[in-house]
């Protein structure tokens, strides 16, 4: 019996696909403001003052997302040499000591952002008008989803669910670009010797 990674628990998996598309819009956005402060410095020559510390805010809210949806659908990379020769059961208290240092970690970012929200809550970004506590809080957020969904995996892992065979049927993360376009490599080898089969031909 095998299961999907990134199924888990409904509420999670959501609050996962949210999470995502919050990064990637937060992305996109920054991406716009950039483009905004580069336009007015070099054509406009009036710089806004917001753009900078508003793009460095949302590269960090879009960072600690895009690193907790990692953790819960195992794209980050690592060091996994030593799994190959394991047994299956020296795999499974591998992965649940890696889950249990990414629970903790999840939790020191809880810790120690919230002692900088709280150190800079009475602090105000000129700039933009806001509290400086906002500069800490993309850690809280990035932090509890970290927390979150390593604890999720190490519940399914002691429930019985058979998530350790779903991450060995899973391809490491350095080669999963290249096994999802694959086909396209196909094609394109596929349209090449086409291509270089007249030619062949005629010499012959």
């Amino acid at each position: 019996m095998s299961i999907d990674i990134r199924s888990g628990v409904p509420l999670l998996a959501k609050l996962n696909t949210a999470a995502l598309y919050v990064a990637g819009a937060g992305l996109v956005v920054m991406t716009a403001i950039v483009a905004w402060q580069v336009f007015c410095r070099y054509v406009l020559n009036d710089s806004p003052s917001w753009t900078e510390p508003g793009a460095v805010i949302l590269m960090s809210w879009f960072i600690f997302l895009g690193a907790a949806v990692g953790v819960r659908e195992n794209n980050h990379m690592g060091f996994d040499v030593l799994l190959y020769v394991l047994p299956p059961a020296g795999k499974k208290w591998l992965r649940m000591i890696s889950d249990i240092v990414i629970f903790a970690f999840g939790l020191g970012m809880i810790w120690y952002g919230g002692n900088l929200v709280a150190l800079t809550w009475g602090t105000t970004l000129p700039a933009l008008g806001i509290s400086g506590a906002w500069d800490y809080a993309p850690l809280i957020g990035g932090g509890a989803l970290i927390t979150l969904f390593s604890l999720e995996r190490i519940v399914m892992r002691v429930t019985g669910a058979p998530i350790d065979e779903a991450l060995d049927e899973m391809a490491p993360t350095e080669i999963a670009v290249e096994l999802e376009n694959i086909s396209d490599v196909r094609r394109d080898a596929a349209e090449a010797a086409s291509k270089d089969t007249p030619v062949v031909a005629q010499r012959n």
